[in-house]
């Protein structure tokens, strides 16, 4: 689960440590005060995409650091994914960090060791499920009501082997059409293509090989220059006399001893300290890249003649030179088809041979999401009886589709029914936008309490909710903290009067400086903070009273 959240300069933040429990934990605040402002610095701790207008105002650089605490079951889980991909995992708790620059450069962590945001994304499907505001707008897709289903039912693995079988089915089609056609005129075809792929076999052009051998034309061709501008760069940054380092030295010197008298220089130091560390890097970069660098003219020639012949055969064979493997892939399957068109019997079992292994393990994922199916209507029709939709019917139709494709033998479309005596029809068609949303939210609390993610984030999924139907959704939500870990940006009093952890956001301007808090209530800030909610910019000993009974005081 996460057990803490460390923020620094980031859009309206300053510095922000935030420390988690586990249940069902709420964040209020006026609007624009920068409730989501937690979500989006774990969503950029998780690896989604940096934009440096996220650096607060007159900073550098941000800073996010999380913490993941591991019970035996996760740590079992992650244990063969941080293995794989060379992370340390010597303790029951894990840190993520992602700092980046005004530059857009960012740098990512897992436990001390430098990450890819591929890793951190792929890291973080084991720890958090977030369910953003607009979650339910993908509700509307039959693609996503699809795999909703099949998360819920976790058939995953199946529908991955109908993926691969499905392919296997749709290549031996091909291969069979394509002999066929070259068997309508096999010799002259045979004739043409013979001397193509001979041409091609000695030349045997690489995927990405134009691309590589143009850069290592340039770096040899360019050599004398490159070895020469490197060194002049090493001498400004390190070696001659005044050099960039040296000066950076001295005044990190002179501002730390100033920054001691007058703490308004220590953002001043930090930044020609880090500048220092840049400076360093990029020169021992440098003597790096000098040391492999080298004057080789024997491979330059060697190179240029691969140039020459590469953009030959491309030219005759009217292609660009970073085509030609393709082609040449393409001329040896047609060879092979022309091959094949000799038994054509072979080709035909070949098809049926895996037309009947697709549809076998797709006829499988179809039993299976049917009783799923089943299962997730019943759970979703009594859920929508405490939202306000009583006698309302969730149903989940599965479409026979014509041809199967890499999905299954069906579409997946979810119906539903507001009232009772109406006939469920499809959601993108008669759901409201406050229905869309409440069926939304039951679909997302009874889909997490089957899923092994510790951390449940929802962010304000609880909009076009209210009454009595906002504190059945306050008590589902603390339910389901009993199993998860639960954070939930809300604006509804109903709902935050529930959680185990309130987090009050506040939003404060001294000098034009806007500068976003968060603060952890305790009971009696509790009931002024509900009481906010409650009725407004005035607080009466009416909604304090009403405050209390929904905390239950």
């Amino acid at each position: 689960m996460l057990r803490s959240l460390h923020i620094r300069d980031f859009v309206i933040v300053d510095e922000l440590d935030i420390d988690l429990e586990n249940g069902f934990t709420v964040l209020t605040g006026e609007t624009g005060a920068g409730k989501s402002i937690l979500l989006d610095a774990l969503s950029l701790a998780l690896g989604e995409r940096a934009d440096p207008s996220q650096i607060r105002e007159g900073k550098n650089r941000s800073e996010i650091s999380a913490i993941f605490s591991l019970n035996a079951t996760l740590k079992e889980l992650v244990t063969p994914w941080f293995n794989e991909h060379d992370f340390s995992l010597d303790e029951d708790v894990i840190m993520v960090k992602r700092v980046i620059d005004t530059s857009g450069r960012s740098k990512a962590f897992i436990n001390g060791s430098t990450a890819t945001l591929s890793q951190l994304k792929e890291m973080a499907e084991y720890f958090v499920d977030i369910h953003g505001q607009h979650a339910h707008q993908l509700l509307l897709k039959s693609g996503a009501q699809r795999d909703l289903l099949d998360k819920q039912a976790k058939l995953e693995p199946l529908v991955n082997d109908v993926k691969i079988l499905y392919q296997a089915w749709q290549q031996a089609v091909k291969q069979l059409k394509l002999a066929k056609e070259a068997g309508e005129s096999l010799q002259k075809e045979q004739e043409r293509l013979s001397w193509q792929l001979e041409e091609l076999d000695a030349l045997a052009p690489k995927n990405g090989e134009w691309a590589e051998i143009e850069v290592e034309h340039a770096r040899l061709a360019n050599a004398a220059k490159l070895i020469e501008g490197s060194q002049l760069a090493v001498q400004l940054l390190q070696e001659q006399d005044s050099n960039a380092e040296e000066l950076l030295s001295r005044a990190f010197h002179e501002i730390a001893d100033l920054a001691k008298l007058d703490s308004h220089l220590e953002d001043a130091k930090i930044a020609i300290e880090s500048a220092q560390i840049q400076i360093s890097e990029a020169g021992h970069s440098l003597n790096r890249y000098l040391q492999k660098i080298d004057v080789d003219p024997d491979r330059l020639e060697i190179v240029e003649e691969r140039l020459k012949a590469l953009h030959s055969a491309a030219k005759k064979f009217k292609v660009s030179p970073e085509d030609l493997p393709s082609t040449w892939q393409e001329i040896k399957e047609k060879v092979a088809a022309i091959k094949n068109s000799q038994d054509l019997d072979a080709l035909e079992a070949k098809l049926q041979e895996t037309h009947a292994a697709y549809l076998k393990s797709a006829k499988k994922l179809s039993q299976e999401r049917a009783k799923a199916a089943k299962a997730m209507e019943t759970a979703v029709t009594a859920a929508m009886q405490d939202l306000a939709m009583s006698g309302g019917i969730f149903a989940i139709q599965l479409e026979p589709l014509s041809e199967g494709s890499m999905h299954g033998l069906e579409q997946v479309d979810f119906l539903v029914a507001g009232h009772p005596g109406v006939t469920p029809k499809s959601l993108s068609k008669v759901a409201s936008g406050g229905e869309l949303a409440r069926i939304s939210l039951a679909i997302s609390v009874i889909t997490s309490k089957a899923s092994h993610i510790p951390t449940l984030i929802f962010d304000e999924v609880d909009s076009g909710i209210g009454g009595a139907v906002a504190e059945t959704v306050g008590k589902r939500l603390k339910e389901l903290g009993q199993a998860h870990q639960v954070l939930c940006v809300t604006h509804l009093p109903q709902v935050a009067a529930e959680g185990h952890q309130h987090w009050k956001v506040t939003k404060e301007t001294h000098e034009n400086v806007t500068i976003s808090s968060m603060t952890c209530l305790n009971r009696q800030d509790r009931v002024e903070e509900i009481a906010r909610m409650l009725g407004g910019a005035e607080i009466t000993d009416t909604t304090r009273r009403h405050a209390r009974e929904l905390l239950g005081q």
